[in-house]
């Protein structure tokens, strides 16, 4: 007889370059998600730091580097900041539905869009509608698709204008991959929106965490979750929370981060490497 498998097992990618911060490689330890307990893994996983990518769970597992940090969103006790207002006063007009995790072309054409205009060139721009349906609908775990849609003149359901790729795990909501409309003629912060969105949702719900995945100081790219507060990231010792003195200091580096990131290189030896977004 054979003793069932009581726990996952538990692979290790080979090196790769590192996506986030130049001249380093990553490394992923990962496990698959299956069967009738995929949930409750998928929620004891995500407390120590795991992602879900389809039906696999992956945790960074670098030899020389520490960088990539969990972290989350303090859910009712969370106040926005007067950005953060700004973007929930102009964008709450919006129609928000949790769908079904099924993919729709619609859905597909705005990630490419957002795609081209902000990770050009990045590991997801070659996707096509397959790939994306995967993505989408290759989930073992309770999740949806939250759409983000313009009013019509009657008060229906009109224009796609945002979406998020979300897990509904047993202590929060899991922001898997969000995107939105990049050239919206009128409405700015669609992408805090969405944030925004998913704590004030946690909050209605009972839900302690909003689960942002990992920030990398360091990676301009990332640098947008340090700027929900309070804001607990994974360490040794477990989740700690963010003292207010240090994250403001840590929101200051990434707003001169990102300024950098933004400016025009001079030489074009200079063009930053193509990058990808990690969710």
């Amino acid at each position: 007889m054979t003793a069932p498998v009581r726990f996952p097992r538990f692979f290790v990618t080979s090196p790769a370059p590192c996506p986030y911060l130049p001249g380093r490689n990553e490394r992923k330890v990962f496990t698959e998600l299956k069967g009738p307990n995929a949930d409750d893994l998928n929620d004891a996983l995500g407390r120590i730091g795991f992602r879900r990518s389809q039906t696999v769970a992956y945790r960074p597992s670098c030899i020389d580097c520490t960088a990539c940090v969990s972290v989350r969103v303090v859910a009712n006790e969370f106040r926005p900041s007067s950005s953060q207002k700004k973007a929930i006063k102009q964008n709450q007009d919006l129609i928000v539905t949790a769908c079904k995790p099924w993919s729709t072309s619609e859905q597909f054409e705005l990630l490419q869009r957002y795609l081209a205009a902000r990770h050009p060139g990045g590991g997801m721009a070659t996707m096509d509608e397959m790939d994306f349906a995967d993505m989408v609908e290759h989930t073992p775990v309770k999740s949806y698709v939250i759409e983000y849609r313009e009013p019509n003149a009657d008060g229906s359901p009109g224009k796609l204008v945002g979406a998020c790729l979300t897990d509904h795990q047993g202590d929060g909501l899991s922001m898997i991959y969000s995107f939105y409309d990049p050239h919206h003629e009128t409405r700015t912060g669609l992408g805090t929106f969405i944030i925004l969105d998913h704590i004030l949702h946690a909050t209605r719900i009972g839900l302690p965490y909003v689960y942002l995945g990992y920030w990398v100081e360091g990676s301009a790219r990332m640098q947008y979750k340090v700027r929900y507060r309070p804001l607990e990231r994974l360490g040794r010792e477990g989740w700690t929370r963010f003292e207010p003195d240090e994250q403001a200091s840590a929101i200051d580096r990434a707003v001169a981060l990102r300024r950098d990131d933004m400016a025009p290189p001079t030489r074009k030896d200079e063009l930053p490497e193509a990058d990808r977004r990690r969710a």
